[in-house]
């Protein structure tokens, strides 16, 4: 069958659309919940292979699938790339000092009852600065993850705070990748998409405020924290680590880059051989060691164990658990796009919108349901950043309501789901050890309150007819000078959307 014609098959209907999400997402619930084994791999191939034999029914064969299969992954190339040398921050970092630096003047300067609060605005400043939730996850949230070990605080409720800071530093930055998608794919401006994100960012990032806390005053009780084993932790790492500013130079170098507005994969690529460089001629690595570091992670023996279990992490092949898994998401979700699977749940979503609510719902959900199938953030942006944008302009609402709802079904969601390429990174880098059986740390996704709380304001507001705005004269006549698709949703069907659409 050629691709011509492969192009002409129909959409499938709902319940065959839905059919491999379903399968896929029971078998992902049978191996975490029923066998209590983290791996979602398999189940995630598995569901490649059951929208393959559904969509080969239907007509297409595997040269169309494959098209789709390897163009989301060629997509996300660079975010791959990220991840890559990520694995060599975290282990350039720790041999070059920088991140036991961070964690010793951590045990200094923070205490047990404010930690929580402090590392949720310390992450979101540094994110904002970076304009990228990952390399601050990966970095400063790694360091804090060691001080919140050390004054005995449950792993997930510090990477709940460190998540909640970085992305929400991610959504707002005008540097991040995702802050300038949304507006780009939904037709905005940058800064207009920002300050509209406010009302919905700022509410939850001091709700989240408030319940760090609480939880820091009621929940952490200080006079438990062991002192031995603190000053333990913190002579380990000055025994075997010199402190000085240049052993900071590795962050500034990334700030600076930042501000620069230099691309992310050179920029980072900059800070790992600054750090390897400060590694060898301040800390004594010799070079063999500082490419191993590289390659393999840090290793290193304290004699304290719990600095040990800190420290020796990192490298590219620390990252293989996550690749995998991001790619065989990745993947999923090209086959689930290329066969018109997500365009059907999409149009179906779509036929049944009458309000603005229903619409904000619609497009936040979406995105959050691309970013659950698909595992990519990205996608879960440009997807229903696409396809909701004429429903908007028909409405007579400002696109910019739909550019907050996906940065926030997309971007603070997606590090709540363990196979989003989000999610597996915040696993991996936090060192949470959710494939090793310590599924009791997934509640890091309860506790990262920032990203959940500002989807479900926006809902909210939504609901309440509140920060919606109506798309001004100006807008509407840049709809006309664009030719912008405008459409009606209560008079149109299902097939009208999809001619609309593929005319987008």
């Amino acid at each position: 069958m050629s691709a011509h014609v492969q192009g002409q098959i129909a959409r499938p209907r709902l319940f065959l659309a839905i059919l491999p999400i379903a399968l896929t997402i029971g078998m992902l619930s049978i191996q975490l919940f029923y066998f209590d084994d983290f791996t979602p791999h398999t189940p995630l191939a598995i569901g490649i292979v059951v929208t393959c034999v559904i969509a080969w029914c239907r007509g297409y064969r595997w040269k169309s699938m494959e098209k789709g299969l390897f163009h989301v992954i060629q997509v996300a190339t660079s975010a791959i790339l990220i991840m890559l040398i990520i694995g060599m921050i975290i282990g350039s970092w720790i041999a070059s000092g920088t991140v036991p630096m961070m964690i010793y003047y951590g045990f200094q300067i923070l205490t047990p009852q404010t930690f929580l609060a402090a590392a949720m605005l310390l992450c979101s400043i540094i994110s904002v600065s970076l304009g990228t939730s990952w390399t601050t996850t990966a970095t400063v949230g790694l360091a804090l993850m060691g001080v919140g070990d050390g004054f005995g605080i449950p792993m997930y409720w510090t990477a709940g705070a460190v998540v909640s800071g970085a992305f929400f530093g991610d959504k707002m930055s005008p540097l991040s990748d995702t802050t300038n998608l949304a507006p780009a794919v939904t037709g905005t401006h940058l800064f207009a998409h920002i300050r509209n994100m406010l009302p919905t960012t700022v509410p939850a990032l001091f709700i989240a405020f408030l319940v760090y806390v609480f939880v820091g005053f009621t929940m952490i009780d200080a006079t438990q924290v062991d002192p031995i084993k603190i000053q333990a932790m913190s002579d380990a790492l000055q025994q075997h680590f010199t402190f000085n500013w240049v052993v900071l130079m590795p962050a500034v170098v990334v700030f600076a880059l930042a501000i620069l507005k230099m691309p992310a994969i050179p920029s980072l690529m900059v800070s790992v051989l600054c750090s390897s460089a400060i590694a060898m001629y301040v800390q004594g690595v010799s070079i063999h060691e500082a490419l191993g570091y590289l390659q393999s992670g840090f290793s290193i023996e304290t004699g304290n164990s719990n600095a040990d279990a800190l420290l020796n992490r990192g490298g590219i092949q620390s990252m293989a658990w996550i690749l995998t898994l991001v790619l065989i998401a990745l993947a999923l979700g090209g086959v689930l796009e290329q066969t018109r699977c997500l365009e059907t749940i999409v149009l179906s979503i779509m036929s049944r919108v009458r309000t603005i609510f229903g619409l904000q719902v619609a497009s936040t959900l979406t995105a959050a349901g691309t970013n659950l199938v698909a595992g990519d953030p990205y996608l879960s942006i440009a997807l229903p950043g696409r396809m909701y944008s004429q429903a908007y302009r028909g409405m007579g609402y400002s696109t910019l309501c739909l550019s907050r709802s996906v940065e926030e079904g997309g971007t603070l969601l997606s590090p709540l789901i363990p196979w989003n390429a989000g999610g597996a990174l915040v696993i991996q880098s936090l060192g949470l050890g959710i494939a090793q059986g310590h599924t009791e740390n997934l509640l890091y996704i309860v506790c990262a309150i920032a990203c959940w709380m500002s989807p479900l304001l926006g809902i909210i507001y939504a609901y309440f007819g509140k920060f919606c705005p109506k798309a001004t004269e100006e807008e509407k006549l840049q709809w006309h000078t664009n030719n912008e698709l405008i459409m009606t949703l209560p008079q149109s069907q299902t097939s009208h959307l999809a001619n609309s659409i593929s005319h987008a």
